[in-house]
């Protein structure tokens, strides 16, 4: 290979001192040859380092805002539809309960003992208060000394007794059985004391609450033009929804 080379060179420095040929005027005569070994495949090259940043570019100006478009056409209201068939006339429905009172039920009284008491009154025996100051709806009875209820709710009670040289015990009634009791002994004094209570009761129509005498020897009720001793009651608030009255729409 080497000495093709050489003899190559030769010939062109002969050619081009004898002739005075340029390069492309070489017969190619004098430069036949085998052809060459392909030479080793070159290694591959490594990555390049990144190119520089380019400069930023300048901020364009905001565009213009477009034009609103036009509101579409609203069309127009469709006809009015027919009237439908009238519907079958529905079950009569239940009856609804009554209304309150439009006024106010009412029922009070009270009543005292009218003359001094000291003799002994009978055991079970109803306290006669036989002098009444208050009884509009008439509901008690000074013949009998018994309250008979008309409008059904609660009711309160009281009792106030002067003791005067005796014991005194009686019983709040209420249809025949004891709702509340109370007791005063007698402790020697020289004058009148007091036995006060009072309950509240719940009621309905046609039931009774009276004063009744618990024992024979303690019986000391006692009244004079000085102090007195009264029964009285009045209704507190009425409950017709839970009366027999109410559920049956009568009134009083």
């Amino acid at each position: 290979m080497a000495l093709y080379l050489w003899l190559c060179l030769a010939s062109t420095l002969l050619v081009h001192h004898s002739h005075q040929l340029d390069d492309k005027q070489i017969p190619l005569s004098l430069c036949t040859g085998q052809p060459g070994i392909p030479g080793t495949p070159g290694m591959h090259g490594g990555a390049g380092q990144p190119g520089r940043d380019g400069r930023d570019g300048r901020d364009a100006p905001t565009g213009e805002k477009g034009v609103k478009g036009d509101m579409g056409d609203t069309g127009e209201s469709g006809p009015r539809g027919l009237v439908g068939d009238k519907g079958d006339l529905g079950d009569k429905g239940d009856r609804g309960q009554s209304g309150e009172c439009a006024v106010a039920p009412k029922s009070a009284f009270s009543a005292k003992l009218s003359e001094t008491r000291t003799t002994p009154m009978a055991p079970g025996e109803a306290v006669r208060f036989d002098a009444v100051t208050l009884n509009d709806q008439g509901d008690y009875s000074a013949e009998t000394g018994r309250f008979t209820c008309k409008v059904p709710g609660v009711y309160y009670f009281a009792i106030h007794a002067t003791v005067y040289r005796s014991s005194l015990q009686f019983d709040l009634m209420k249809n025949g059985q004891v709702a509340a009791s109370y007791f005063q002994f007698y402790g020697n004094w020289p004058k009148p004391v007091s036995l006060s209570g009072g309950s509240l009761l719940h009621l309905v129509p046609g039931e009774q609450v009276w004063v009744q005498m618990a024992l024979g020897e303690y019986s000391g009720f006692y009244s004079s033009s000085k102090t007195d001793s009264t029964f009285n009651g009045f209704l507190v608030y009425s409950d017709w929804r839970n009366s027999a009255v109410f559920a049956k729409g009568e009134e009083l």
